[in-house]
Order: structure tokens, then sequence, then C-alpha cells
């Protein structure tokens, strides 16, 4: 019995302690790549705005189903009902956002800037997400920028030769 309350108590504080730690580790996490293009800023935006045009360039579209929403090329099909969204975009902007079974959790956008309308473009790609307070997703939040930014960083290099050639 005794060593029964001392495990109980041990795996309560051992769980307060993961969580105070957890909450030095920040809810919303930004990860950013950018790249500059030597192309004409509306060549870039073609490619970007246009989800059809993904399977230049985003890493592993070019074997997903596309995803229409009233005939419309609105983004991608991942796995099962999942998928990348265009939720908007403006001149310089297209946001992209989760579609399926897990939305709102996480955001990403491209930034398509270029200085006084001369020069290269540079392009910015961006993913947010956002973590509720449980330790588990905070710390798993660490381990990101290893999982995405690799792909990010293909798909620029990508769109980069693709409109460069």
């Amino acid at each position: 019995m005794r060593l029964l309350k001392l495990a109980i108590i041990s795996f309560i504080v051992f769980f307060l302690l993961i969580t105070a730690i957890s909450l030095f580790i920040p809810a919303h996490v930004r990860i950013s790549k950018a790249t500059d293009i030597n192309a004409t800023k509306d060549s870039v935006m073609l490619q970007v705005k246009n989800a059809a045009n993904w399977k230049n360039w985003y890493p592993g579209a070019d074997t997903l189903e596309v995803l229409q929403i009233d005939g419309v090329v609105k983004g991608i099909l991942t796995k099962g009902q999942q998928g990348i969204i265009i939720t908007g975009s403006d001149d310089s902007t297209v946001m992209a956002g989760n579609a399926g079974t897990a939305p709102g959790k996480g955001e990403m956008g491209w930034n398509i800037l270029q200085s006084r309308g001369k020069g290269p473009v540079t392009v910015q790609w961006y993913m947010d997400f956002r973590f509720s307070w449980y330790p588990w997703e905070k710390f798993s939040s660490l381990l990101l920028e290893k999982r995405y930014g690799l792909l990010m960083e293909q798909g620029l290099d990508k769109l980069k030769k693709f409109l460069e050639k």
C-alpha cells in the first residue's frame, strides 16, 4: 500500500513538473523559409495562387489529387479526407489552411515581395501552428522545424528552378 501511494504521488508530481516546464514553450509557433527568385512577381503569384500549379513545385503534390470546390481547383488532398485549401489571397499574399477533419490547427501562407518593381522576387513561405496547454502538444512543437523546414526549403527550391528555367 505504501509503495502504491508513493508511485501515485510521484506520478502526479512528475506530471505537474512536466506541465510547468511546458508552460514556458509558446502556444503559437511560426516556421518561415524564404528565397529570392529571378522572375516576375506575376509569374510567381500564378504558381502560388493557383493550386492546380502546385504540382510543379509543392513537395509531393505531383502525386496527390486536387481538391475542387464548385468546379474550381482550391487545393490538394493529402491523407484520407484531409487536405490543404487556399483560404484567401491579395496582390502579394496567399493564405492556405487545413481542410477536412482537422481544420484550424495550422495555417500557412506565402508572401511575395519585390522591391520597387524590379530585381528578384522574394518568396516567404510560413506555417503557423497553435497548440493547447497540453504538455505533449507543446513538446511536439519543438520538432516542427525538423519535420516541415526541409520540405519547405525543397518546395521553394523547386519553385525557383521551375520559374528560372
